[in-house]
């Protein structure tokens, strides 16, 4: 069984530019909660028992918004990769010593999703894969190329196989076993990508399971970060308006529109399909559509398609 989960914490955010300038893009707000917190759910409820997070950008955001070194019971550990970001193998490598003898899952901290890790999980282990990805065929860029008949993962962005028809997303969602490490060079900077081609060169056993059921998100930048809002608003119906935030009289919210805690908003200020962070302020009278308003901000005048950061 798979208990331990790394959750990829370290990414720079480049793609949301000024929204990720004093937080790391898996803590930013979705429906009022940092976007990694909806990843541990998602691990927890699959089986997970154990997380590892590596952090980089603002680490110190990470145990403002997680104190304490667990989450929901289970044990939560943090690991900084300074000077620079060791992305996704070397990340791995840098935590060696917090996954365990066993096999674990790995997840990239930037996406929300809800697909059922369990069919992951056991195919892998059926399968007897040192890497099992967990792919999707539609939904964002289809990079990889799988052959349904022997599970096997047969060219990642034509760089195995120039004439490869990739016709799957890769979720950033993957199952490996502890055996993989040893193909990781030591303290490098490196993605798995390269070594997942040179495991295909090898014929050794990287494989796939497409996943099409349950939902899956990219929040790389702004468009899919007030699209996903609006498609969760699709499916609910509860009032993303925090307790402690303060509406004053005549304000107008509708759409999509999440109000985290603390957050004050003015007098007759309209917002429609808009983001506010905990502790931001809308000023009086403002008439806002599409617009991210974050911590301690303040915004006035009318907008559509702004930030205020």
């Amino acid at each position: 069984m798979i208990r331990t989960a790394f959750v990829l914490g370290a990414g720079l955010g480049t793609r949301l530019k000024s929204l990720t300038a004093r937080r790391p893009k898996p803590l930013i707000p979705v429906v009022n909660r940092p976007l990694i917190a909806y990843a541990f759910d998602h691990l927890l409820g699959a089986g997970i028992e154990r997380l590892v997070v590596n952090t980089h950008w603002r680490a110190e955001a990470y145990s403002r918004n997680f104190p304490a070194p667990e989450y929901r019971g289970a044990p939560l550990s943090f690991r900084d990769e300074q000077p620079e970001v060791l992305e996704t193998a070397g990340g791995i490598w840098n935590v060696r010593d917090l996954l365990g003898t066993g096999a674990f899952a790995v997840y990239n901290g930037d996406i929300l999703s809800d697909l059922p890790l369990e069919l992951a999980f056991r195919a892998h282990a059926d399968r007897e894969n040192e890497v099992t990805m967990i792919l999707r065929s539609a939904g964002g860029p289809l990079q990889v190329a799988f052959d349904s008949a022997s599970g096997r993962v047969t060219d990642i962005g034509k760089q195995v196989d120039a004439n490869a028809a990739p016709r799957f997303l890769f979720t950033g969602i993957y199952l490996v076993n502890r055996a993989f490490i040893d193909r990781i060079p030591a303290a490098t900077k490196i993605s798995v990508v390269p070594i997942f081609c040179d495991m295909i060169r090898a014929g050794a056993k990287l494989g796939g399971i497409v996943i099409d059921s349950g939902h899956w998100w990219d929040l790389g930048n702004r468009e899919s970060y007030l699209a996903v809002h609006r498609d969760l608003a699709a499916r609910q119906t509860s009032s993303w308006i925090d307790p402690t935030a303060q509406l004053e009289s005549g304000t107008q919210i509708s759409g999509a529109t999440a109000i985290g805690a603390r957050a004050r908003i003015g007098a007759g200020a309209v917002l429609h399909d808009c983001l506010v962070w905990e502790d931001a302020v809308v000023a009086p009278g403002a008439r806002l559509t599409r617009c991210i308003v974050t911590d301690g901000s303040r915004d006035v005048g009318s907008h559509i398609d702004a930030d205020f950061v």
